[in-house]
């Protein structure tokens, strides 16, 4: 590695982050073992929240991420030969909130037992303040739908949240800090006392201060995921909901929330395909935040009105950088955004001036996915403009990202123009991303949509030695070459014809991951141009 790129990844990081990086590597929070506070009284109106997929199968095997996990032995919980999301997925106990999870109670009481049995305070990936923020809330939830833990949960609850309250994630900031919070929250809320006090007002700081910089005034959340901006508008409901059930109504934070929660159900609504599921903007898959449907169902019993917006032709989240244009049967998602927040890029993908496409209401154009963390030749792919439906430059990355969740030098969008006509809806974006090439090649793209036809213009202005552009196709979508530039999709029993000019295009096959752990085969057209302007044109009927 570089150090000029090593140098432009850590410039953009808070002070705060460099302090607590330095801190986590010299000082290892004490676990303190006293005796847990008293539970506090709450007023039994529990709203059962979001339930997720079930993941444990038998007493001893889980099936997370698409992989199937037996637990033959103590070592699995920080087994070498699963990868840090899988171990992090293992720690959480989501399936104490699961499909049907009444009927495993005693396998979750045998689970909670063997956890606390199997990891010692202090010791091992459950202990990372991540996956315990996660596990914190699942035992209080399990709790508060009416299951009776034993002394020894009841303890453990307490030790895990003393040792979360001083090992909190500074470093990262970002939505780990708001999960910290999150769990503080509703374990100081569970229990009572001076020291239950303490987490709660530790929790409720953490989210006043970072609400109005996490959340954008467009509703966006601002490591700009849908995914990520599901599981925060959850988290978001679930403080509501245990607000509610301990009688804190008056409190100022659930005023926030409430008030911040609308924009980001309006946001999500209009980043999603008419299939109901999320786009794939930096880090998102399926399977893992909550469904549309579920969140509208959860905002409904938190008595909060969604103040849902008809859908518009355009709709333009200037913050955030997004954009959907609706006409007749087409729905376009559009990336003009920066790459995020600038001190936690780590889902960022360099996927700037990328779309995505439903016609008919089945998706027909959509970027790679995601299906793995960690530091790997594949995570680099899918994090790559390779992957994603934009103009990839001399065969560099429009946002230099690099390991596993870093990213260097970034791609700044500009001159993003917007007009509307009765049968004429128009967007054009430039981004300097490879101007810091030789040559400072300038990415121009515009979209444009008439009746029953769009057209997707891209413009590369400077000198540069080779520009290839990629369309993803959905492996429902069957694809056809007619010649050498144009051919047709095959979707759903209708017929949609494409036609490329000023490029050389090929069909190739690919792979499209919508969740984590799964590649589905695909195809990509892919497109190098001849000049400095190729124009992509797709008609129906």
């Amino acid at each position: 590695m570089s150090l000029l790129r090593y140098i432009n990844t850590i410039r953009y990081l808070k002070p705060i982050q460099v302090y607590s990086r330095i801190k986590r590597n010299l000082y290892t929070p004490k676990h303190n073992l006293s005796k847990p506070p008293e539970i506090r009284e709450n007023k039994d109106n529990w709203q059962s929240p979001i339930t997720k997929p079930q993941s444990l199968f038998n007493q001893d095997r889980f099936h997370i991420l698409n992989k199937d996990i037996l637990m033959n032995n103590q070592n699995v919980w920080n087994s070498v030969d699963l990868d840090a999301l899988t171990l992090y997925n293992l720690h959480y106990f989501d399936d104490l909130c699961a499909v049907r999870a009444e009927s495993r109670s005693k396998w979750h009481k045998d689970l909670i037992a063997r956890w606390i049995n199997e990891n010692q305070p202090g010791q091992g990936v459950g202990w990372e303040p991540y996956p315990m923020s996660i596990r914190i809330v699942n035992w209080i939830k399990w709790l508060l739908a009416g299951n009776v833990g034993c002394d020894k949960m009841i303890e453990s609850l307490a030790i895990q949240t003393r040792f979360l309250s001083n090992s909190l994630e500074y470093h990262l900031l970002g939505n780990h800090l708001l999960a910290n919070a999150k769990a503080l929250v509703f374990a100081g809320l569970y229990f009572q006392g001076n020291e239950a006090d303490k987490w709660l007002k530790k929790g409720i700081d953490i989210l006043e201060k970072e609400l109005p910089e996490q959340i954008l005034d467009d509703g966006g959340f601002f490591e700009l995921s849908p995914m990520y901006h599901a599981i925060i508008l959850e988290d978001f409901l679930d403080l509501i909901n245990i607000f509610n059930i301990f009688g804190f109504d008056d409190i100022s934070v659930k005023q926030k929330l409430r008030g911040v929660i609308p924009g980001m159900m309006n946001w999500l609504e209009v980043m999603i395909h008419p299939d109901q599921q999320i786009s794939f903007f930096n880090d998102s898959a399926f399977g893992i935040a909550a469904e549309l449907i579920q969140l509208r169902d959860y905002l409904h019993y938190s008595d909060i009105d969604p103040l849902r917006k008809p859908p518009e032709d355009v709709a333009l989240y200037r913050n955030s950088g997004y954009i959907c244009l609706n006409r007749d049967d087409l729905k376009l998602l559009i990336d003009v955004a920066y790459i995020g927040a600038d001190y936690i890029p780590g889902h960022a993908h360099a996927d700037t001036l990328s779309f995505e496409l439903s016609l008919h209401g089945r998706r027909l154009i959509v970027n790679s996915g995601t299906s793995l963390y960690g530091d790997s030749d594949e995570r680099y792919r899918q994090r790559s403009t390779k992957a994603h439906n934009t103009v990839e430059i001399n065969g560099e990355n429009s946002s230099e990202v690099w390991g596993g969740f870093r990213v260097a030098r970034r791609a700044v969008p500009f001159d993003l123009d917007v007009k509307q006509t009765d049968d004429h809806l128009y967007v054009r974006c430039s981004h300097d991303g490879y101007k810091r090439l030789k040559g400072k090649p300038i990415h121009t793209r515009e979209w444009q949509v008439k009746s029953h036809r769009l057209l997707i213009t891209d413009m590369i202005t400077g000198r540069f030695e080779k520009a290839v552009g990629r369309l993803y196709i959905h492996p429902e979508a069957a694809v056809k070459m007619t010649n050498s530039g144009s051919g047709r999709f095959l979707l759903e029993g209708r017929t949609y014809n494409w036609c490329l000019t000023g490029c050389q295009v090929e069909l190739k096959e690919s792979t499209w991951h919508p969740e984590f752990g799964l590649s589905v085969q695909n195809y990509c057209i892919e497109y190098t141009l001849a000049g400095n302007k190729s124009v992509f044109e797709l008609t129906w009927n």
